[in-house]
């Protein structure tokens, strides 16, 4: 992050200025009605705006509670430490962590080094994210979905452990200055940052912790990680072995669990590699189809325009690039 806006997101604010000179609890009419335990986006939150940002503040102890909007926190710097449904969440610099509604939280006094930002942010915000993700399985997208439908009594949370993943971190660096600089036309420019964070971060499952109020068991994690990164060659045997399962069994459970076997899983993931490919290089068609496991060229050719309703060809001299 740069030292500028660093510097800025560091300033000691009139809330901790008040926390420093003695007061020992959070000024609760700033986040929630008195008879609640329910951080409010309407206190936090411009009339108007659908997303938010503001420095975590520092040095106090937040008791539990939950939100009624979805909360993003980036740590800009050192360390902050919460208590998640119950689970110790560690949240180091340059990582992400995503909250539900309803999430429960609790929140540890930070020190004056321990710079966090927090995104407050509507279910309809990350529409237009969703819609830029591919509709395959996948944990983030169940994640959002379930944000946007409200539906679910208890929130969950997604860890992203990705301080070293160059892409995520300019974006939300980007996402932050634009916010905060109030920028204009920030609303479609933040929807779209955010779409592409969702895409760079779908690249990042093995580097996910979660718990299961998701709306995925800890398997699934396991199952669809494995898949992103051996698409190209990982097997359900390979998979199996790996994790100390037989192979029926685990087969089974994949079925029971997603409403899809292993098969349609990991088909599914490279029909979208093969279509991100078409669309953004000019490797053959034959080629691409080797690159994303597919030996039989007759055979790739059959299934990509079973599930996209046209050739490889058609598919890359269409809507979605040029030859």
């Amino acid at each position: 992050m740069t030292e500028e806006l660093l510097l800025e997101l560091k300033k000691i604010t009139p809330e901790e200025e008040k926390i420093l000179a003695g007061h020992q609890k959070i000024e609760k009419g700033l986040y929630m009605s008195a008879e609640t335990d329910i951080i409010d986006a309407t206190k936090l939150l411009e009339d108007g705006k659908m997303i938010q940002v503001r420095p975590h503040t520092r040095f106090i102890h937040f008791p539990r509670h939950t939100h009624n909007y979805i909360e993003v926190i980036y740590m800009c710097s050192g360390s902050t430490r919460h208590i998640i449904n119950g689970e110790e969440v560690i949240l180091r610099q340059g990582e992400l962590l995503f909250l539900s509604q309803r999430a429960t939280q609790e929140i540890y006094p930070a020190g004056e080094e321990d710079i966090a930002v927090n995104f407050i942010v509507l279910p309809d915000f990350f529409q237009y994210g969703l819609d830029m993700m591919e509709p395959e399985e996948n944990l983030l997208r169940s994640f959002v979905i379930d944000c946007l439908r409200g539906e679910k009594e208890n929130g969950g949370y997604l860890h992203f452990k990705v301080a070293d993943v160059l892409p995520v971190q300019n974006l939300v660096e980007n996402l932050i200055w634009t916010i905060w600089h109030r920028q204009p036309n920030r609303r479609r420019t933040n929807q779209a940052t955010m779409g592409l964070l969702f895409l760079q971060l779908m690249n990042c499952m093995d580097r996910l912790e979660t718990d299961e109020n998701v709306g995925q068991q800890k398997l699934v994690i396991q199952v669809l990680s494995h898949i992103e990164n051996h698409y190209r060659d990982g097997g359900l045997a390979r998979l199996a072995e790996e994790l100390h399962y037989d192979v029926s069994w685990l087969s089974r459970e994949i079925r029971r669990q997603t409403g899809r076997t292993y098969t349609e899983l990991l088909q599914a993931r490279r029909l979208g590699q093969a279509a991100y490919l078409l669309s953004t290089t000019g490797m053959p068609v034959a080629d691409v189809a080797v690159e994303v496991g597919y030996d039989n060229i007759s055979y790739f050719h059959r299934i990509f325009q079973k599930k996209y309703g046209m050739t490889p060809r058609k598919y890359r001299i269409g809507d979605h690039g040029t030859e």
